[in-house]
Order: structure tokens, then C-alpha cells, then sequence
């Protein structure tokens, strides 16, 4: 029995939707991939602060120095709890629901997991966040767009590059914005236009031949595009690239405090 038109157009649509969202959550495995060399790193470095306190503090007779060792134990744990719940919570957490969210925790958590990988390429990180910042968001889908954002930043970095992250209320406007700013290599003038097309992509192969799927960016605009809210993009080439993301703005709920500027005020 032959579809009619309409029935074929919606079984499209769906098998559409449902690719759509295959694809967000491939990508987002895919981030957490690019960061795998460097979170092994970090986790060898933390056994290996744990394993040295640990003998000794069983060989050393001094209680001071054992309660030390175990101090630094604890300390390195907790360390690598933070960085295996901030993986697991962003590969599993696919919640559709669009909700009060505080800006500033979401993007503390992406920065678990992305600290090591700046680290290792000498990327300084100024973040500019005095207090909570509440949107209307989807957590899982801002958490994606920011490590995206976050990602490509350092990728477009040479050694010793400068990532400014900035968190604010305008509030007069009804916006809550994050700013994502590199000191990059920029993004030429007549390719930023196509910066967001699915599949367009201005990196160039590394030295095994991996470049960019032309995807993170596509899939932040419709991250953007599903919040309501805006994306805008400055760049010169040589000079570096800043990414400014609006989403509408919330009050905090009820049973949080907000330390905003703006609150402490008032």
C-alpha cells in the first residue's frame, strides 16, 4: 500500500529528527574523544600522586606527615571523582527539558574536563564570572555548544595562546551571555559567512591528516536556534576569533542564591 504525500513527508521528518539527534550525540562522544589523550594524562598524574602519599604514609612514623599524605590522597581523589563525574554526566546527560540553569556552574564543569588539555598547550585561561548567571537552557545542549566553542578555541591557539571566557547578566536586554575569545589564528572574512553550514570547515589537516567534520559549529547553531537565543562571531585573521552566545535569561529559582553583582547591589 502506497503512502500518500503527507504520510511520507512526516516519516521523513521523523527519521530526520531522529538522524538529527544521532548526530548531537555522536558529536559529543566525538568531544569528549579529542580529549582523551590528554585526561589519561591527567589520571596518570593523579595514581601517581596517590600511589607515592600512599607509601609514605604507611612507611613514614611521623602522624604529621602520614595525616599529610592522606590529606594529598584525598585531595587527588576527589580530583578524579570531579573529572569522571563531569565525563559521564556530559556523554549521558540528553535531557530535552529547557529549564533555569546557572551559566557559570556549566561552564565550570566543561572546564574539568578540558583544564588538562590547555594546560599541556600552555593555553592561559581568563575567566571573567563574579556570580551565577541564570538562563532558560537545555544544560546537556549548552554544556556540547561550549565545549565545542572551547575546543575549537584551542585548536585554532598556537603554545602559549590566551582564552578569555566571560559569563554576564544583561539583564536589561533579557539576555545571559557567554563569551568564548581566542588569540588565534582568526577566520578570514569571506569564510565567515559559512562558518555555521553543516560540513564546512576552515581547519587544516594536523600531521595525520585530521581536520575538522564541519559539524560542532552547525550543531551549535541549532542548539542556538532551539534556545531562542543568539550566536555572534568577530574575527581577524591573525588576531583571533570571539564567539559571543545570548540565551534568555531567568531569574535564579527559588531555594538558590544568586551572588551576582547586579543582586549584591540591590
Amino acid at each position: 500500500m502506497t503512502m500518500d504525500p503527507a504520510q511520507q513527508i512526516q516519516e521523513l521528518t521523523q527519521r530526520v529528527a531522529l538522524l538529527e539527534e544521532e548526530l548531537m550525540r555522536a558529536q559529543r562522544l566525538s568531544s569528549v574523544g579529542a580529549l582523551a589523550s590528554s585526561i589519561t594524562h591527567e589520571f596518570n598524574n593523579i595514581l601517581t600522586t596517590v600511589i607515592n602519599y600512599a607509601k609514605m604514609g604507611l612507611r613514614h612514623p611521623d602522624e604529621a606527615m602520614r595525616t599529610k599524605s592522606f590529606d594529598r590522597i584525598l585531595t587527588a581523589s576527589q580530583r578524579a571523582a570531579r573529572i569522571t563525574t563531569g565525563m559521564l554526566s556530559y556523554a549521558r546527560n540528553t535531557s530535552a527539558r529547557i529549564e533555569p540553569a546557572d551559566l557559570k556552574r556549566l561552564l565550570e564543569d566543561v572546564l574539568v574536563l578540558v583544564q588538562k588539555d590547555l594546560q599541556m598547550h600552555r593555553i592561559t585561561v581568563d575567566l571573567q564570572a563574579s556570580g551565577s548567571v541564570w538562563a532558560m537552557a537545555n544544560s546537556s545542549q549548552v554544556q556540547q555548544l561550549l565545549m565545542n566553542l572551547i575546543v575549537n578555541a584551542r585548536q585554532a591557539m598556537k603554545e602559549n595562546g590566551r582564552l578569555r571566557l566571560v559569563v554576564r547578566d544583561n539583564a536589561a536586554d533579557g539576555w545571559a551571555e557567554i563569551v568564548v575569545a581566542d588569540s588565534g589564528c582568526g577566520i578570514p572574512q569571506d569564510k565567515l559567512p559559512h562558518i555555521f553550514d553543516s560540513f564546512y570547515t576552515t581547519k587544516q589537516p594536523d600531521e595525520r591528516g585530521q581536520g575538522g567534520t564541519g559539524l560542532g559549529l552547525a550543531l551549535c547553531r541549532r542548539i542556538i536556534e532551539a534556545h531562542k537565543g543568539r550566536i555572534r562571531v568577530e574575527s581577524e585573521p591573525g588576531k583571533g576569533t570571539i564567539f559571543t552566545v545570548k540565551l534568555p535569561r531567568s531569574e535564579s529559582p527559588a531555594g538558590f542564591v544568586t551572588t551576582s553583582p547586579q543582586a549584591v547591589a540591590g
